[in-house]
């Protein structure tokens, strides 16, 4: 027996940027979905974002990860998918690294990532920067991801409070990105996924003008995913939209045989 998947997702330019620096890419058989979210101005960002989408997609896609989960680790005490996800996050790197020191227009080019491989009944996740995904499960919404960013950092060693990094205008200040070193650290963790079960991949775009609390509402009223994606979008385009906004969301299904 193996769960079903349902996918949507949408992005949007906002009400202030000239360009859409976000990307997204999913293939549903493969099980593997990215949200990104480009830096480094004119079109760089862009590159950097579709690149490692992209990248992270065929990687995974061609992946030797055994699809009914039987397969436990890779030996050094990661589990495979999540090793995937990491393999294909540094080769998403290494690439960005590599097209920005070929092509003086990317130079400091630089991408967010957040991405999830499911397997069987697990999804391993894994990001890097400030692109978040969240668990919706039994009416409640759950971040899975903690933030790579300055005021994160200082709300973890006690130098902030949560209300306050909300309100810190240095929230755009991220400590992590793909292209910014030679070398890049994802965070992985893995879940097990149920039936109802909804996994929300977003940029900073949309968490940072649209609660929790009416993230979850939009998600638990749409009639359908679709209906949510754009929900989700036009409620950070009417709080001022002052970023680029992508969301995709994976709503778990029955078990078919």
């Amino acid at each position: 027996m193996a769960l079903i998947l349902e996918v949507a997702a949408g992005t949007d330019v906002g009400c202030v940027r000239s360009n859409n620096e976000d990307s997204y890419a999913y293939d549903l058989s493969a099980g593997v979905f990215v949200v990104c979210d480009g830096m480094g101005g004119r079109a760089a960002g862009e590159v950097a974002s579709r690149m490692a989408a992209d990248i992270v997609v065929e990687h995974c896609r061609a992946s030797p990860a055994n699809v009914d989960g039987t397969k436990s680790g890779t030996g050094n005490g990661i589990p495979e998918p999540s090793a995937a996800l990491a393999s294909a996050i540094a080769l998403a790197n290494t690439k960005i690294r590599e097209s920005a020191g070929s092509n003086p227009a990317q130079a400091g080019m630089g991408t967010t990532i957040v991405a999830a491989l499911r397997i069987g009944n697990i999804v391993s996740i894994a990001h890097v920067g400030d692109s978040r995904i969240y668990l919706i499960r039994n009416d409640e919404i759950r971040q899975l991801t903690i933030d790579h960013s300055l005021v994160m950092e200082e709300v973890r060693v006690g130098l902030m409070s949560l209300e306050e990094a909300q309100r810190s205008e240095m929230q755009n200040i991220i400590l992590r990105a793909l292209g910014a070193d030679d070398k890049v650290q994802s965070d992985v963790a893995e879940i097990e996924i149920f039936p109802k079960d909804i996994l929300l991949l977003t940029t900073d775009g949309l968490v940072r003008l649209v609660v929790d609390g009416r993230i979850l509402e939009v998600i638990l009223t749409a009639p359908t995913l679709e209906t949510a994606c754009n929900t989700l979008i036009q409620c950070a385009k009417d709080a001022g939209g002052n970023d680029n906004i992508t969301c995709l969301l994976v709503k778990v299904g029955g078990e078919v045989s």
